[in-house]
């Protein structure tokens, strides 16, 4: 037994002198924000968000990257597992509440636990959304959503399935949408230290067209809903202080995932009207300076060249978001794509993606290789010398040689998304062209929902049972070619049922090396 506890321990340091070469990660994932939100890429923005603008041009923004799923959960799934979100069971699921399970099977590789093999110390801050089981008091695990889910908790029993259990060290947030979804109380490591006690008084918040998706729920003496991002904020800078203090020689990974943009739009109140677009706007804002005091930070602890910072979002902008902010500002979070957030339309999944590392990455530098989410894990792996065996990351793909400058080819052969129906909704876009297996958005009812019938857009090969379009002359996403060209349909189709067959698109053996 002593050989076998002195030979972890030898195994262990190793590791640790192992990774001391190896970069940081700070992993930033905003909540709905849009394509168009970003000055960047957008320069018809009507928000400033200068220091995301200041982040690509210190290093590489990604013009044609995508969300996994045009909605939260099986998009933050996808992210830590490097597998589309359809291919588990319940993976169209969008949780809310204390009703879980985690959608991560027990066992399941993921992106902070590959991290952890390596040597790193790894932490989670902010929206986990992913599924955690409650119990109450007689032990059962809960399986009720809404507010009544959160009144059979017994917050004094340990929570199953949240990120301690899928590879962080440590976590510090919510179980789900913290300005949205019933429980509003937070959690420390598998825990909620305060329990929430009222039902939230609606009436002592701002009212206006972005903060209607605020739902009665139990809330906390401490937790304020205009001030989320801001203890998420100090949270992040005193894991990284105390990281930088006590173990200097060992990585972090740090995923710090906001509760911005995500309606309803309750920015704190040192943000409130600081922009001409209403509380969307000042919201917009707030993400913007929260990573501008994300990388403040790590260049005062003296890190900030030796961390790969990645900066992007889990699904495009919420339908209210999008309609009042074009009708009353001018400003389109989706620009210039088709669709919003559940939508298969590319509105609902492109996405900001940013990526800093200095000395590695080129500075101002812009790729236009097609990228999900998915492939952060293998992109990350290649970055720290990690294998993935066939039964991991079936969807990701590496991208560091696009970040490094040496690709010369299409990384990706294609890139299949979900939208809010999950398997039922699905597409697969290679090269110019773009195949959705289903008729109408695969989201938003563009007929019936009235902030949205402006947009509608009847679909010129009526009796179709599926979408073809060229990006190259319609990236509009308009002119429906299903009876155009039945050879490329026929193509798609076989290429998305052989993915769905075999359960992977990356290729098999998919060993990466640094």
């Amino acid at each position: 037994m002593k050989f076998i506890l002195t030979l972890c321990g030898f195994i262990a340091l190793l590791n640790h002198a192992v990774a001391a070469d190896k970069p940081n990660i700070l992993l930033i994932l905003a909540d709905d924000l849009g394509y168009g939100d970003v000055g960047c890429y957008n320069n018809q923005a009507k928000v400033a968000t200068p220091n995301l603008d200041r982040l690509a041009q210190e290093g590489m923004r990604f013009t044609d990257a995508h969300s996994p799923a045009a909605v939260c959960t099986p998009a933050r799934y996808s992210l830590m597992t490097g597998q589309m979100a359809f291919r588990a069971p319940r993976g169209w699921m969008v949780f809310t509440g204390v009703g879980g399970p985690s959608l991560i099977a027990p066992g399941r590789l993921t992106l902070p636990a590959m991290l952890r093999e390596k040597g790193y110390c790894t932490a989670a801050v902010g929206k986990w959304h992913i599924g955690m089981t409650f119990f109450d008091k007689t032990g059962q695990p809960i399986r009720t959503n809404g507010l009544a889910g959160v009144r059979l908790v017994d917050f004094s029993r340990r929570i199953e399935g949240g990120p301690v259990d899928h590879g962080f060290d440590s976590f510090f947030g919510t179980a789900c949408c913290p300005g949205t979804d019933w429980l509003y109380a937070f959690i420390e490591g598998d825990r909620v230290p305060v329990p929430p006690t009222s039902v939230i008084n609606r009436r002592v918040l701002p009212h206006h067209p972005y903060s209607e998706d605020c739902r009665d729920g139990l809330i906390a003496t401490n937790y304020s809903l205009e001030e989320l991002d801001m203890v998420f904020l100090e949270r992040t800078k005193k894991i990284l202080a105390e990281h930088v203090r006590t173990k200097p020689g060992q990585p972090f990974f740090l995923y710090h995932a906001t509760a911005a943009v995500h309606l309803p739009s309750f920015a704190a109140k040192q943000f409130q009207g600081v922009t001409k677009a209403g509380p969307h706007g000042d919201y917009i804002y707030e993400f913007d300076w929260i990573v501008g005091e994300l990388m403040k930070t790590l260049k005062q602890l003296g890190v900030a060249d030796n961390t790969i910072v990645i900066v992007s979002s889990d699904n495009g902008p919420e339908v209210e978001a999008v309609a009042h902010m074009r009708a009353d500002y001018g400003h389109d979070g989706a620009r210039p794509w088709r669709g919003v957030k559940r939508d298969d339309w590319e509105g609902g999944h492109r996405v900001p993606f940013i990526v800093r590392w200095p000395g590695k990455v080129k500075a101002d530098s812009t790729s236009g290789q097609t990228a999900s989410l998915t492939d952060v894990m293998a992109t990350i792996a290649a970055v720290v010398g990690a294998k993935i065996s066939d039964n991991a990351a079936e969807d990701s793909f590496n991208l560091l040689p696009a970040l490094l400058g040496k690709d010369t080819a299409p990384i990706r052969p294609y890139i299949l998304e979900q939208a809010f129906r999950g398997a039922k909704t699905l597409s697969i876009r290679r090269g110019q062209w773009k195949y959705l297996d289903h008729t109408g958005s695969g989201g938003n009812d563009y007929q019936t929902r009235e902030e949205l019938k402006p947009y509608y857009i009847p679909d010129n090969a009526p009796g179709a049972p599926g979408q073809l379009y060229n990006f190259v002359t319609d990236p509009g996403e308009t002119n429906n070619l299903y009876f155009v060209h039945p050879k490329i349909v026929k193509e798609l189709k076989a290429l998305l049922d052989e993915s769905k067959r075999t359960g992977r698109s990356a290729p098999l053996a998919n060993v990466v090396r640094p």
